[in-house]
């Protein structure tokens, strides 16, 4: 007897198997999640134990502005997909463009804060405890933000040429859920670093 596609559930309602793209996609956000888990607990341990300065308070200034930039591109994002699920592929180009572009607000603005930490302030990984962990957590997401805008720049180029059609929309959700992770742990980030910390 061959095995059956699909499962019987309690409801009489077949049950399938989700889609390999949306699984790998979830497993790398549970991974990267863990990753993430370890920076900011790291910064939490160390938050205040700098023997010396600067302090948080001193050189950081909260980013509003970015912060309500990376927060909207989630909604950007999700009114492209829903577009692209009608069919409407002119009004999907528009609001991933409008995403892409928020991104890239977002990342120019966390490079002009270091440039001004690093060239102003003379605020480096290397200046005390509290440089070595906000580096290498606000990098981190920086790192992943870069990935985003990467992958967003493709779909973009593809969704100008014409390429990017009704069918792809489950493709086009599978990379949603990494931006919207991306947005999720900026909301982490954001309270530990400029708010907690200082």
């Amino acid at each position: 007897m061959s095995a059956s596609p699909a499962v019987m559930a309690g409801n009489d309602t077949p049950w399938v198997l989700p889609s390999r793209g949306r699984v790998g996609m979830i497993s790398l956000i549970i991974a990267e999640s863990a990753i993430f888990m370890i920076f900011v607990a790291a910064y939490i341990f160390y938050i205040g134990k700098s023997l010396d300065g600067p302090t948080p308070r001193q050189v950081l200034k909260i980013p509003i502005f970015i912060t309500v930039c990376l927060l909207s591109s989630s909604l950007t994002m999700h009114w492209a997909i829903a577009t692209l699920r009608k069919g409407k592929t002119a009004s999907f180009n528009v609001f991933w463009l409008i995403t892409l572009v928020l991104g890239a607000i977002f990342l120019a603005g966390t490079g002009r804060e270091w440039q001004h930490l690093i060239y102003q302030e003379g605020f480096t990984i290397q200046t005390n405890l509290f440089g070595t962990t906000y580096y290498s957590l606000v990098g981190l997401h920086a790192s992943h933000v870069t990935a985003g805008l990467i992958g967003l720049t493709i779909v973009a180029i593809l969704g100008l040429a014409g390429k990017i059609k009704r069918e792809h929309s489950e493709r086009c959700e599978v990379f949603a859920l990494y931006w919207h992770f991306v947005d999720a742990v900026w909301v982490v980030v954001f309270t530990v670093v400029y708010i907690v910390g200082r």
